[in-house]
């Protein structure tokens, strides 16, 4: 079995090929959004989302061909994400992995319409999704709208904006996090389970799974914004600091922090037990995330 870097470089390499398929050109008109829209989408992100969806079908007896759109519609939602919450009236920040973001390069009006052009090709590619006899096209469409939706990505972005600057308890914390981060991740997962037609039962367990994974993650995030440099993060180091944004560190300290996202990774880990030999790459995976700060 190839190394875990390994597996990551080829199935990063493998998303952007079929991104640069479903993606319009730079050169079609109006060749100006095509740029910023490339721009985000190909700064070199760690793809994680998008890998998570394909280890997450081949976990259940899948194919790569078979979770390739869904895994690439994640990739423009999280990208689309990442583009708004930049902006001056939200995150305003001034780098994204490790280049200037798309407003400062293309101007805020741009940086808009660039979001939301991600957000609706990502629909556009996961209608080249294959349907299974449990997955019908209404059941991805639905899965899919959920999580970016009120309920789930811009609610957790409406709450992290509401409470800037305001003391906020662990409980509303968890909720920010819950539906800015972890619902996109699980449903990366989820998408990538229902490209393989799993049953309900491995549906249940990789949900489990990618939601403790989602809440590492965010946490991990929230101890390296105050321990690592702009350039190590590329992106701005110690923002949400400056923002009065309340974190994990800020309400537990890094050492309750770090044990948190210790605790999250092992709680994602004993979700996959269900699945035997066939979660190695997930276990390997969620090692992986939290070897980030430790």
């Amino acid at each position: 079995m190839e190394s875990l870097a390994e597996y990551l470089s080829s199935r990063a390499k493998q998303v952007d090929a079929a991104l640069d398929r479903f993606l319009p050109p730079e050169t079609r008109r109006p060749a100006t959004i095509h740029r910023a829209m490339r721009y985000s989408l190909f700064a070199g992100g760690k793809r994680l989302r998008p890998v998570l969806c394909l280890a997450a079908a081949e976990a259940c007896g899948g194919t790569l061909e078979a979770a390739l759109p869904l895994a690439c519609a994640v990739e423009c939602v999280h990208t689309y994400s990442l583009v708004h919450d930049d902006l001056p009236a939200m995150d305003n920040d001034d780098f994204r992995r490790g280049r200037p973001t798309n407003h400062k390069v293309f101007g805020d009006g741009m940086a808009i319409l660039a979001g939301d052009a991600l957000l609706t090709v990502a629909f556009e590619i996961l209608g080249h999704a294959e349907t299974w006899p449990r997955y019908d096209m209404r059941a991805l469409v639905r899965e899919f709208a959920h999580a970016a939706g009120s309920l789930k990505l811009i609610a957790g972005q409406v709450a992290d904006l509401e409470g800037e600057g305001k003391k906020i308890s662990l409980a509303q914390l968890r909720f920010i996090h819950e539906c800015k981060t972890a619902a996109l991740l699980t449903t990366s997962i989820r998408l990538g389970a229902m490209s393989a037609n799993a049953p309900k039962a491995q549906l249940a367990t990789l949900t489990k799974f990618g939601h403790a994974l989602g809440l590492a993650f965010q946490v991990i995030d929230d101890i390296l914004d105050v321990t690592q440099t702009t350039e190590k993060l590329g992106k701005s180091a110690g923002k949400d600091v400056r923002a009065q944004k309340a974190t994990y560190p800020a309400l537990l300290g890094l050492a309750g922090a770090r044990k948190e996202a210790r605790r999250l990774t092992a709680e994602a880990r004993a979700a996959l037990k269900p699945l035997g030999a066939n979660a190695a790459r997930l276990n390997e995976l969620a090692d992986h995330l939290l070897a980030r700060e430790f």
